[in-house]
């Protein structure tokens, strides 16, 4: 699968793109060319500036600085999405396929042909079955797509964005979802529309598809162009020292200073032969003052598995048990009464009530704890919340301070609190220190140590280095299995490797 770029005028070209948030900047003088008949792989850790691209890429955000060119010429105006659709589209990883309407209505929505003032549905059926034909797309133009795969979903995809004309198509995540014969079609597929003139923006946290399909490689990291190279020239320590460079400098417990746990301590957590959504058979134990990460890709099970131990989800199969007690699944009150306690990843949704105060959100697991019927009285609340606010280091004006008034470091340290406040035997942080600055991440760290030196199980899901280096070992899924196991002490690329899908002792 090797089409090779036929040369000219870069198809899409990015010049010293740069996009800020407020203060923050998602984008630093970034650049990038695409040449044309290639796919070439958009590739970077999570916060790297990707998405940021991609929407800029296809109109979606203007730069603050910069330009973006199509075939040698300057972008079109954003309100011009005509103009957009033939140049460039997107195939997320969440498609925006309408699954209710068939394979016809959504490759022409919006523009069907009409006749007499109706929609000629004979003739939209007629030119679907061209098009399709024509880029050897073998799905029947009347089926409902909602029946159709994840795979001929995505084909489907594509084949619209070609009939508006484009012949740049960024490719979102597309084997997220997939299992390994349907990746093999697609790749095929993508390297046939390639010697068909089309052009291709690969972004995957697989670096392995990067080197099956792709001809050439950009590296982003902290919003920043690392290096462009072509894939043959970029071995993979090369490739992911790029993605990874040096260690941010967290002053936070390595465990690989810490002393080993002695023999015979009781196992608190143990997960035997789960199955959800995104994973299957998943077995470990965690024991009393142990911390075990559980890492992976996007798109790995990892979160999925977190969820199910926490009980913010149910699994299809196999057992969650925590000190011998069977967990039932889906059920949060039923986890927290047999002592899990959980840092959700989506603090807004799941961790905090934003319009309520630090007191309430804290004491909101103990309710129950602190008055008759789950109704606490105020002044005790509030101690729960200057506890809170005393041990972790939260910036605000009190414990009566509304939660949306604070910053998303201190917000997620409520969140910390809220999941201590029950003094659990397990704690499950899923993304713990996402989107909060470093003095912060560096305080909510701190916590794993501390909960481990009190006997408890912690179970570490994310994919930061810096949240892994804090457990005894750490395990790595990819497409829903757990592949790996790495004692604390492991090196950096090692792991990204692993993480990433990549045998760094392939030839």
């Amino acid at each position: 699968m090797n089409a090779q770029p036929v040369g000219g005028v870069p198809v899409v070209e990015a010049v010293g793109v740069t996009k800020r948030y407020g203060s923050t900047p998602a984008l630093a003088g970034v650049s990038l060319r695409v040449m044309p008949g290639e796919s070439h792989a958009l590739v970077g850790r999570n916060g790297a500036g990707k998405s940021t691209l991609v929407a800029i890429l296809t109109g979606l955000r203007k730069p603050d600085e910069g330009v973006v060119r199509f075939a040698g010429e300057n972008a079109p105006a954003l309100a011009d999405r005509d103009a957009w659709r033939e140049r460039v589209a997107c195939v997320y990883q969440h498609s925006t396929i309408i699954r209710e309407l068939t394979v016809a209505e959504n490759l022409f929505i919006n523009r069907q042909p009409l006749r007499r003032g109706a929609i000629d549905w004979r003739a939209m059926r007629r030119d679907a079955r061209a098009l399709l034909d024509h880029w050897r797309i073998d799905v029947r133009e009347d089926a409902r797509a909602g029946d159709l795969s994840v795979e001929a979903r995505q084909l489907v995809e594509i084949a619209r964005a070609l009939s508006y004309g484009a012949r740049f198509i960024i490719l979102d995540e597309p084997t997220a979802q997939l299992d390994g014969e349907e990746i093999k079609r697609l790749f095929r597929r993508i390297d046939e529309l390639q010697r068909d003139g089309v052009t291709f923006l690969f972004i995957s946290h697989h670096l392995q598809e990067v080197y099956e399909i792709c001809q050439a490689v950009t590296v982003l990291r902290d919003a920043r162009h690392i290096v462009s190279a072509p894939v043959a020239a970029l071995p993979r320590e090369r490739l992911i020292e790029a993605m990874t460079g040096e260690r941010g400098g967290l002053d936070v417990a390595d465990a690989a200073r810490r002393a080993p746990l002695a023999a015979g301590v009781q196992v608190a957590l143990e997960v035997s032969g789960i199955a959800g959504r995104d994973y299957r058979d998943v077995s470990f134990a965690v024991k009393c003052g142990e911390v075990v990460g559980l890492t992976g890709a996007t798109s790995s099970g990892r979160t999925g598995v977190g969820e199910a131990i926490a009980g913010l989800a149910a699994q299809h199969a196999g057992e969650i048990r925590v000190k011998g007690a069977a967990l039932k699944p889906g059920d949060v009150p039923a986890a927290l009464a047999r002592g899990v306690a959980c840092v959700p990843k989506d603090r807004h949704h799941e961790g905090l009530v934003l319009t309520q105060s630090i007191a309430e959100n804290a004491s909101m697991t103990i309710a129950g704890l602190l008055g008759r019927f789950g109704i606490a009285p105020p002044a005790k609340k509030r101690a729960v919340g200057q506890r809170a606010i005393e041990t972790l280091g939260i910036v605000s004006q009190g414990p009566e301070h509304i939660v949306s008034g604070l910053s998303g470091g201190n917000q997620q340290k409520v969140v910390m609190a809220r999941a201590l406040a029950s003094d659990p035997d397990v704690l499950v942080l899923i993304d713990p220190t996402a989107g909060v600055d470093v003095k912060s991440k560096e305080a909510l760290l701190s916590v794993v140590d501390r909960v481990r030196d009190e006997g408890k199980a912690v179970l570490v899901v994310s994919s930061e280095l810096d949240d892994l280096r804090t457990c005894d070992r750490v395990l790595v899924m990819f497409r829903g299995e757990i592949v790996a196991e790495f004692a604390a002490g492991w090196k950096d690329h090692e792991m990204i490797a692993s993480i990433e899908g990549v045998s760094l002792h392939e030839a």
